[in-house]
């Protein structure tokens, strides 16, 4: 099991500008998909301790991730497995115990999330752009990954302001896949 800290800053876009900062980064042909698939107790034990427990996709790739509040508020700590496809479809199908991470639950895949991302290098991070489509839902977002979360923000702040964007607090993809599907119930 491989773990990492995670330092980001994220915010909501419209459309227009997910899609002038797409052409403005020349990014049009390095989109790519990503689902992921989320998993939790039949009572949400997992997004009530919140803790993101999902298998991401990407091709035929696939990873299972734990993810946990850091102790910053824009840092997170990902433990991670790498899967080969037969063990990640077993695992979407029949659901399983996460004790493998640390978790003492049986859980099963709850809800999923597609992203359309591409990336690139920005100062001493990554820029990444998303278009985000779930349950009959799309939404646009930026997210700045970087190793130093003081520059971070710096540069995060001054990139919005570049750009006209106004800072929207953005809220977990997993939590806006989860909405979905309680709110269905």
């Amino acid at each position: 099991m491989k773990t990492n800290m995670e330092l980001e800053f994220k915010s909501i876009i419209t459309k227009e500008q997910y899609e002038a900062l797409i052409k403005e980064f020349d990014l049009e042909n390095n989109i790519y998909a990503q689902t992921n698939y989320y998993f939790d107790t039949p009572d949400y034990k997992l997004k009530q301790m919140h803790t993101v427990l999902r298998i991401r996709q990407k091709g035929s790739n696939y990873k299972l991730t734990k993810k946990e509040h850091g102790v910053h508020e824009n840092e997170a700590s990902e433990s991670h497995i790498f899967l080969q496809e037969k063990q990640a479809l077993k695992l979407l199908h029949e659901g399983f115990n996460a004790l493998i991470l640390d978790l003492p639950y049986d859980v099963e895949n709850v809800c999923e999330l597609t992203t359309y991302r591409c990336k690139t290098p920005y100062k001493d991070g990554t820029l990444f752009f998303d278009r985000s489509v779930y349950y009959g839902n799309v939404d646009y977002e930026v997210e700045y990954e970087v190793s130093d979360i003081k520059q971070g923000l710096k540069d995060f702040k001054e990139f919005l302001q570049l750009n006209n964007i106004e800072y929207k607090e953005p809220i977990r993809k997993s939590n806006r896949a989860y909405s979905c599907i309680m709110n269905k119930a």
